[in-house]
């Protein structure tokens, strides 16, 4: 999989953090387009009208308006179409229950942004180094709908 076509979408509502998530990414070397919504429905929406097929990856806050980040998330794993996305939930929230329910409904990674700024930069920092060298599916394409093989 050629990593510069991978789309990161970034669901994140705050501003403040958003910018501080794009830069950190840059900065850790992650060079792929970051496309940014700000609610739970503009994250649905992208994500169903698709990312010319490349392979996309969601980083998804709990805390958004309108549909939170977790109802995003139940729609997503629940649909045939999207239930294989890599979901990454980046969100203040550290209550044990909501990171169970959200593993439960199928996150593939949960990480809480921390409270000291340092520290934020680092989670991010090693989640750019986790981009870097994780392996995603390709999406299925419109003329080829069939996840088995990989588009043209």
């Amino acid at each position: 999989m050629n990593r510069d076509r991978l789309v990161i979408l970034l669901a994140e509502d705050d501003d403040g953090h958003a910018k501080l998530i794009e830069r950190n990414l840059q900065r850790a070397g992650v060079v792929n387009p970051i496309v940014r919504v700000a609610d739970g429905q503009a994250a649905l929406q992208y994500v169903r009208q698709g990312s010319n097929g490349h392979p996309l990856l969601l980083l998804l806050d709990i805390n958004l308006p309108g549909l939170d980040g977790i109802e995003v998330l139940r729609q997503l794993k629940s649909d045939p179409h999207t239930s294989k996305l890599p979901i990454i939930m980046l969100t203040t929230t550290d209550d044990p229950r909501e990171i169970d329910r959200c593993y439960q409904l199928g996150c593939s990674v949960y990480i809480t942004k921390p409270v000291r700024y340092e520290s934020f930069v680092e989670a991010l920092q090693r989640l750019g180094m986790f981009l870097e060298i994780v392996k995603l599916p390709t999406p299925p394409t419109a003329s080829a709908p069939s996840p088995a093989g990989p588009g043209p």
